[in-house]
C-alpha cells in the first residue's frame, strides 16, 4: 500500500485548499513545500475574493499600447523586452490572446470557474474557524478620468453578459463610502457580491491546522522528483523516498521545476506582482478599492493599510524592479494623500499561463498526476474550488465543472 492517498507539492492557497479538501474526504495526505504555507506568492495578494475576476491580462488594448506598456515608467503594467526577447514563444501566445475574440472566449471561461469559487472556499472557511476574517463589504471600482470612464464600458458590460453582479454609483456616493479618497472620481462601480479578507496569511494558516488536525502531513521540504505508474506515483521530497496513489503539482510559478513532473515544456510564466505596507494607515479605506487607471488596490490589512496590484512580465530571477514600487507609492499617495514612508514591500511571483488560464487536470503523460496552477492574480479566490475538483479528479469523480479549457495539452494560441 502506498504511504499516501495524495501527495501535494506546494503550501500556497492553491495547494493548502487541495489538502484539505482531500484530508476532509478521508484521505490519508501529504502536503510539502520548504517554506511557510501561504508564505509565497499567496502571501502579498490584495486581499479580495474577487469572484468579477473573469477579465484576463490579456486585453485588445495591450496590443494598441504596447510600446507604452514596455517602455514607460507610469503604466500599471510592464514589459521586460529582455525576457520577451529570450521568450519569444510564450510573448507571441499571450500577444496572440490579447485579440478580441480570444479575449472574450477566456473571459467566458473565467467566469465559468469563478461561479462555483464561493462554494469551493466557504466550506474551507468554515472547517477553518475562520469566518470572521471575511469581510462583506463588495469592492469598489474608481476611474478618474472621463475616457477611462468610457473605456471601462465595454468590460463592464463583458462582466454583467458573463452573470458577474454590480452597481454603478454616482461618484458623490463613493466618496461617501470611501471618504479618505482623494481622487476626482469620474465613474464607480460597486461589485457587491465581492469580499475580502482581514488577513489571507493567517486564513492559510488556520486552514493548514485544519488539515493537520484531521490527521494530514505536512512536510517542510520540497518535491524534488515525481515518477508515475499505471498503480501510483513515486516522490523524492527532503531526501525521502515516499509513495502516494495520485500527485498533485501546486508549487505555482516554480511547478516546472519539479522533475518528471511533466511541467518542464508547458508555457508557464509569470506575472510579478508588488506590494507596500502602511501599518498605521488601514483606516484610509474600509474595503479594497481599485483606481483603474493605475492598475493596483488600496486595501484594509489587519496589519495596516496594503498598496498592491500592477503585473510586471519578466522572470523569476530578475532583481526588484524599483520603478514598480516607486509607481504603487506614487499613485497611492495621489489616491489617499499623503502616505509616510512605507513598513515593507514585497514582490511575489503570479503564475502565468499565457491566456491567462490556469491548468487544472490530469497530465497528459498519467492520469496519477494531477495539476493545479497558473491562477495568475485569483489563487486565493480559485484555491478553494482548485481544491475541489482535483479532489474529484483523484477519487474518480466527474467534476460539475467542464475542465477541457484548462486541460494542460489545450492550444494556448
Amino acid at each position: 500500500m502506498a504511504d499516501y492517498d495524495i501527495a501535494i507539492a506546494g503550501a500556497g492557497a492553491v495547494g493548502v485548499s487541495c489538502a484539505l479538501w482531500a484530508q476532509m474526504r478521508g484521505h490519508r495526505v501529504l502536503l510539502a513545500d520548504p517554506e511557510e504555507p501561504g508564505a509565497g506568492t499567496s502571501y502579498g495578494n490584495a486581499c479580495t475574493l474577487a469572484t468579477y475576476a473573469c477579465l484576463p491580462v490579456n486585453d485588445p488594448s495591450v496590443l494598441a499600447s504596447l510600446p507604452g506598456l514596455m517602455f514607460s515608467k507610469d503604466s500599471p503594467l510592464s514589459l521586460s523586452y529582455v525576457h520577451a526577447l529570450k521568450n519569444p514563444r510564450w510573448m507571441l501566445s499571450f500577444l496572440a490572446n490579447c485579440r478580441a475574440a480570444p479575449s472574450r472566449r477566456i473571459a467566458g471561461h473565467l467566469a465559468d470557474l469563478l461561479a462555483h469559487a464561493d462554494a469551493g472556499i466557504n466550506p474551507l472557511i468554515e472547517a477553518a474557524g475562520a469566518q470572521e476574517l471575511v469581510v462583506e463589504r463588495g469592492q469598489l471600482s474608481v476611474w478618474s478620468t472621463a475616457s477611462a470612464a468610457r473605456a471601462a464600458s465595454a468590460g463592464l458590460e463583458r462582466r454583467r453578459a458573463l452573470g458577474v453582479p454590480w452597481r454603478e454609483i454616482p461618484p458623490e456616493e463613493a466618496l461617501e463610502m470611501e471618504p479618505g479618497l482623494q481622487l476626482p472620481v469620474k465613474r464607480a462601480v460597486h461589485f457587491h457580491a465581492a469580499r475580502h479578507l482581514r488577513d489571507p496569511q493567517e486564513l492559510i494558516t488556520r486552514m493548514h491546522h485544519a488539515f493537520t488536525a484531521l490527521g494530514g502531513t505536512a512536510l517542510r521540504a520540497p518535491v524534488e522528483m515525481v515518477r508515475a505508474s499505471e498503480t501510483g506515483v513515486e516522490l523524492q521530497a527532503g531526501g525521502q523516498a515516499l509513495t502516494a496513489g495520485h500527485a498533485v503539482i501546486a508549487c505555482g510559478a516554480f511547478s516546472k521545476r519539479i522533475k518528471g513532473a511533466g511541467t518542464e515544456e508547458l508555457p508557464l510564466g509569470t506575472e510579478r506582482g508588488y506590494h507596500l505596507m502602511f501599518k498605521e494607515e488601514a483606516h484610509r479605506v474600509t474595503r479594497p478599492v481599485g483606481w483603474g487607471e493605475a492598475g493596483f488596490y488600496a486595501v484594509p490589512h489587519a496589519q495596516g493599510l496594503r498598496l498592491t496590484g500592477t503585473v510586471e512580465i519578466a522572470s523569476l530571477d530578475a532583481p526588484v524592479n524599483r520603478s514598480r514600487l516607486a509607481h504603487i507609492a506614487r499613485k497611492g499617495a495621489e489616491m489617499l494623500g499623503d502616505l509616510p514612508e512605507p513598513d515593507s514591500e514585497w514582490l511575489g511571483f503570479r503564475p502565468t499561463m499565457p491566456d491567462s488560464l490556469p491548468v487544472i487536470g490530469r497530465s497528459p503523460q498519467s492520469g496519477r498526476l494531477l495539476y493545479a496552477f497558473g491562477h495568475q492574480h485569483i489563487g486565493l479566490t480559485l484555491g478553494g474550488i482548485t481544491g475541489r475538483l482535483i479532489t474529484d479528479l483523484a477519487e474518480g469523480r466527474q467534476p460539475n465543472v467542464d475542465l477541457a479549457p484548462f486541460a494542460a495539452d489545450r492550444a494556448f494560441a
